[in-house]
């Protein structure tokens, strides 16, 4: 019996050694765990859900690689929206904002690169064959100007401006170039309820950060607001 006994006390003793030291890795995998879903969160913007500067800018470019010129970058600007924070608030504003994102997403499909790039500016980076690219920017126009409800039911009217680029119509596949003639194609077909597409001539439109030289905001190229 006590020969059982000793036997017994070495297998405790083994068990506690083990568990102790098992103590640590288990803590140190749920640090692990925690801190990568704070290093994801990090990736996204707060409201929108949407892809910050840095993460969008590394899956455009990937995107380009991959799909050269059957690529579409397009940046969308929503439109009168300081008129929509400044009569309804803040919070019937970051809903508008919340739903473009939405809508965004959904037409974009789950393989694109989406980005608030600003306060109510977006970016969308997407494999789209050039024989579909009229079609399909005439449909995100169409969702963009659908009413957005509001929180009790209200709906509010909203409108966005779009320009697209695609390194067939600009000549080039760089990200910093196709962004700065898609948001200059904006800028020309403000509030047309349209949207523009660029040509080369954008590329050369004086520029700072990627943005229109001289437009609000263009010294915050990339910042999430």
């Amino acid at each position: 019996m006590s020969s059982l006994l000793r036997v017994q006390g070495r297998i405790g003793q083994r068990t506690l050694l083990l568990t102790t030291a098992a103590v640590p890795l288990t803590g140190w995998a749920v640090h692990a765990v925690a801190l990568h879903k704070q290093l994801a969160a990090t990736r996204k913007d707060p409201l929108t859900g949407l892809l910050r500067r840095d993460s969008y800018t590394a899956c455009a470019r990937r995107l380009l690689a991959r799909h050269g010129d059957d690529t579409a970058v397009v940046i969308v600007d929503q439109d009168h929206f300081k008129a929509v924070n400044d009569t309804l608030g803040h919070p019937a504003g970051d809903a508008v904002l919340a739903t473009t994102a939405a809508r965004l997403t959904a037409w974009a499909g789950p393989r694109a690169s989406v980005g608030r790039i600003g306060g109510d500016e977006f970016a969308v980076v997407l494999a789209m064959p050039a024989g579909r690219l009229e079609q399909r920017l005439a449909q995100l126009v169409r969702m963009l100007h659908s009413p957005v409800v509001l929180e009790g039911g209200r709906t509010v009217d909203v409108a966005a401006s779009v320009g697209a680029a695609t390194p067939h119509t600009v000549g080039s596949r760089d990200l910093t170039a196709l962004q700065r003639a898609a948001d200059a194609a904006l800028y020309d077909g403000k509030h047309s309820g349209r949207a523009a597409v660029a040509s080369p001539a954008y590329t050369t439109v004086p520029s700072t950060n990627g943005r229109r030289a001289g437009r609000p905001g263009t010294a915050v190229w990339g910042r999430t607001a």
